[in-house]
């Protein structure tokens, strides 16, 4: 699942005018941290390799946060099968925490 926001640049311009560009690495740093810890909380364990497969990965000089499930099997337990029902772990982390990341940089840009 990845969100993609246009016209970066010109917001990085502005921040880094006003002087607030450290503020934004804070926040999105700490909101991909709290994605990923409410994902392995969602994730189902039976040997624990789909939790631990959640990883967080921050890109574009600290502006990005990427978090993802890299064991093999996890599209299918996020989606289901014809055989299993779905039990969602990314998705429900992402949709709480997506609230919460931009209340927190709203407060950054007033």
């Amino acid at each position: 699942m990845k969100l993609t926001v246009t016209g970066t640049n010109a917001l990085r311009k502005k921040l880094q005018q006003n002087g607030k560009l450290d503020a934004v690495k804070r926040v999105v740093k700490m909101n991909g941290a709290e994605l990923q810890a409410k994902a392995q909380r969602n994730a189902p364990v039976d040997t624990g390799t789909l939790k631990r497969s959640i990883s967080l990965e921050l890109r574009d000089g600290g502006l990005t946060a990427e978090s993802e499930a890299t064991a093999e099997y996890a599209p299918y337990v996020e989606w289901g099968t014809r055989f299993m029902n779905a039990q969602p772990f990314m998705r429900p982390a992402y949709y709480a925490q997506k609230e919460q990341f931009k209340h927190d940089l709203g407060k950054i840009v007033k």
